[in-house]
C-alpha cells in the first residue's frame, strides 16, 4: 500500500509543478516582450544620434522592422495567454449552460488547428526562402523563427484556456490534431476533391467565428484553406504576414501606441480634461466638448477607442451625467467620442492605409495628403457628435459656469508638456530631421515616457513602465497578429482575381458613381459590424484600389452614358 502511493501521481504536486512552469514562461514572455518594445525605441533615436559621427548602427532599419515582427507574435501570444484574443462575436455566451462546453471545444479546435498550420506555414517559408545576414552576424532566419515559435505558444494557449479541466483540452485537442490529419491525407489522396471542399471548410470556419474563435483564426483560416483548396503552398500566408510586418512604416504602429498607452496609465488624461473643462465648462455644450475633444486627443495616438474609454471612462462619465445626459446617452456619447480620433494625425489606421495601398507599387499616396484628408471630416464629425450630446443636456447650473481666466492658465500650464506632444509627432515625422516614419514615432514615444516618469513622475521606471511597455505590446501583438494573416488572405483574393471581377460586375451593376458609393458605403458599414478597422483595412483596400484603378469604373460610366 505505502509503495503504491510513494509510485502514484499526485494530482496537486502536478498542477503546483504545472502552474510554476507557466509562470516562469509568462515571465520570460514579459521580459522579452519588454526588451524587444525598448530595442524599438532606443534602435532608431540612437542611429539617428550616431550617424553624423560616421559610426550609425548598421542595419538599423531592418531591426526595427523584425523587432515589430517579434512584438506582434509574442504580445500575440501574452493576448492568448491572458484571454484577450479579439474575436467577432460572444454568441457562445447567450447559448445554453449545457451546451457550452461543447461549443467551446467545437471552436478551439478549428482555432488551435489553424493556429498550427500558420506555425507550420511559417517554417516553410523559412527553409523555402534564402536567408541572409542583417547586420552583426544576425541572420535572418534566425529572427523569423519568431513566426512558429509565436504560433505554437498561440495554439498552446488557446488549447489551455478552453476549460479547466482536461476533459475539455483533450477533447480540443483530438479534433485540432483530427482537422490538421485530414488536410495533410487529403490533397495526397484525393487531391481533386479539394476545390469542391472549400465551402463546407468555410462554413465551419465562419460558424466557429462567430462561436467565438479569435478574429486572426478567421481570416488566417480563410487564407490557409483558399491556398490549400488551390493547392498553393501555405508558405504563401507567411510570407503575406512575414511582409506586411517587416513594411518600413510598421514599427510606428506599435510606437504611437506605446505614447496613447503611457498617456493613459498617468495623470495626463486628468490634465488634458481640466484643459478643456477651464476653456468650455461655462458653455451649455461644454461637457460634450471637453468629452469629445479630450477622446479625439487620446485615440489619435492609442488608434483604438477601447483603451481611450478605459482611460478617460472615470473622468468623463461623472462629467456627463453631473450635466444630467442621462446614463445611456452619456455612454453612447464616450463610446462614440472614443472613435473619432482616428481620422487625426497620428493615426494609425491612416497609417495602415499607406502601407497597404503602397504594398502593390502601383499607387504612390502622399502620408501627408492622407492626414490632411481627414482633419476637415474629423472637425466635421467632432462638430456634429458635440452638437447632438448639447441637445442632450438640459442645462448647465450658474454656479459652475463660471469663466476663469486664472483656471485657464493654471491649467494651460500644468498640462503644457502633454499639449505639445502632437506637434512632437508631425514635427518629427514631417521634418525632415528623423530620415525614417519608425525614428519619429520612436522620438514621440520617448517623449512621453519622459515627461510622465520625469517631468510630472506619474509613472516610475521600474515597477509601472514595464507593465504599460506589456500592456502596448499585448494589444499591438493582438492588431498585428490580425494584420498579418488578414494579408495573406487578400493576397489571395488579388491572386484569384477578385478585383477585376468586381470590375466587371460593378461596371453592369450601377449606373453611377453615386450608386456605386452608396452600395460601397454600404459594404464598408458591413464590414465594420464584422471586423476591427485594421483588419477591415487589410483586408478591403487592396480591392477597392485594384477596382478603382486607372478610373476603369468611371470609364465604364462615361462610355455607357455617351452609347
Amino acid at each position: 500500500m505505502t509503495a503504491r502511493l510513494s509510485t502514484s501521481p499526485n494530482p496537486v504536486r502536478q498542477s503546483a509543478s504545472v502552474s510554476s512552469a507557466g509562470k516562469a514562461f509568462s515571465l520570460v514572455e514579459n521580459a522579452l516582450l519588454i526588451a524587444a518594445v525598448a530595442l524599438l525605441i532606443a534602435i532608431p533615436i540612437l542611429e539617428r544620434i550616431f550617424r553624423p559621427f560616421g559610426f550609425g548602427i548598421t542595419g538599423a532599419s531592418d531591426f526595427t522592422q523584425h523587432l515589430t515582427l517579434i512584438i506582434a507574435m509574442i504580445g500575440g501570444s501574452v493576448a492568448a495567454r491572458e484571454n484577450r484574443l479579439l474575436a467577432i462575436s460572444t454568441f457562445a455566451q447567450f447559448a445554453p449552460l449545457r451546451w457550452k462546453p461543447c461549443i467551446k471545444i467545437f471552436s478551439h479546435s478549428i482555432a488551435v488547428a489553424i493556429t498550427v498550420a500558420l506555425g507550420v506555414a511559417g517554417i516553410q517559408m523559412i527553409a523555402s526562402e534564402p536567408s541572409g545576414t542583417i547586420a552583426y552576424g544576425v541572420q535572418k532566419w534566425a529572427l523569423q523563427l519568431v513566426i512558429p515559435f509565436g504560433f505554437a505558444a498561440i495554439a498552446f494557449r488557446i488549447l489551455w484556456n478552453v476549460g479547466n479541466g482536461w476533459r475539455s483540452r483533450i477533447a480540443t485537442l483530438g479534433g485540432a490534431a483530427l482537422l490538421l490529419l485530414l488536410g495533410w491525407i487529403l490533397p495526397r489522396h484525393l487531391p481533386a476533391s479539394l476545390e469542391s471542399l472549400w465551402l463546407p471548410a468555410m462554413i465551419l470556419l465562419i460558424l466557429a467565428a462567430f462561436l467565438g474563435a479569435p478574429i486572426f483564426t478567421a481570416l488566417g483560416g480563410a487564407a490557409l484553406i483558399s491556398f490549400w483548396a488551390e493547392q498553393i503552398p501555405l508558405a504563401s500566408v507567411a510570407v503575406s504576414q512575414y511582409s506586411l510586418a517587416t513594411e518600413s512604416l510598421a514599427p510606428a504602429i506599435p510606437l504611437f501606441t506605446l505614447a496613447g498607452f503611457v498617456l493613459a496609465e498617468s495623470k495626463a488624461s486628468t490634465r488634458l480634461v481640466a484643459v478643456f473643462q477651464s476653456l468650455a465648462g461655462q458653455f451649455r455644450a461644454g461637457p460634450p466638448l471637453v468629452v469629445v475633444f479630450v477622446c479625439a486627443f487620446f485615440t489619435s495616438f492609442t488608434g483604438g477607442s477601447g483603451v481611450t474609454i478605459l482611460a478617460l471612462g472615470p473622468l468623463l462619465l461623472p462629467l456627463l451625467l453631473a450635466a444630467k445626459c442621462g446614463e445611456k446617452n452619456a455612454l453612447g456619447f464616450l463610446a462614440g467620442a472614443g472613435s473619432l480620433g482616428i481620422l487625426f494625425p497620428p493615426s494609425l489606421p491612416v497609417i495602415l492605409y499607406f502601407i497597404v495601398a503602397n504594398s502593390g507599387g502601383e499607387v504612390a499616396l502622399s502620408l501627408e495628403k492622407l492626414f490632411l484628408g481627414g482633419v476637415i471630416p474629423g472637425f466635421l464629425m467632432l462638430g456634429l457628435l458635440a452638437f447632438w450630446g448639447a441637445t442632450r443636456v438640459p442645462s448647465v447650473p450658474r454656479e459652475k459656469a463660471r469663466f476663469s481666466l486664472r483656471n485657464v492658465r493654471r491649467s494651460l500650464w500644468a498640462a503644457k508638456w502633454e499639449l505639445l506632444l502632437p506637434a512632437v509627432a508631425l514635427g518629427s515625422l514631417f521634418s525632415g530631421v528623423f530620415s525614417t516614419p519608425a525614428a519619429a514615432a520612436a522620438v514621440t514615444a520617448l517623449y512621453a515616457i519622459i515627461i510622465e516618469t520625469v517631468v510630472h513622475r506619474d509613472l516610475s521606471f521600474a515597477r509601472d513602465l514595464p507593465k504599460v511597455f506589456v500592456q502596448c505590446g499585448l494589444l499591438v501583438g493582438g492588431v498585428l497578429l490580425i494584420l498579418g494573416v488578414a494579408y495573406g488572405f487578400t493576397n489571395f483574393l488579388v491572386d484569384a482575381e477578385i478585383p477585376d471581377k468586381a470590375v466587371e460586375w460593378s461596371a453592369a451593376t450601377f449606373d453611377s458613381k453615386w450608386t456605386f458609393l452608396l452600395a460601397l458605403n454600404l459594404l464598408l458599414i458591413l464590414a465594420g459590424c464584422l471586423m476591427d478597422i485594421y483588419s477591415a483595412i487589410v483586408v478591403i483596400v487592396p480591392l477597392l484600389i485594384d477596382t478603382m484603378r486607372g478610373g476603369k469604373l468611371l470609364n465604364n460610366w462615361r462610355m455607357a452614358q455617351i452609347h
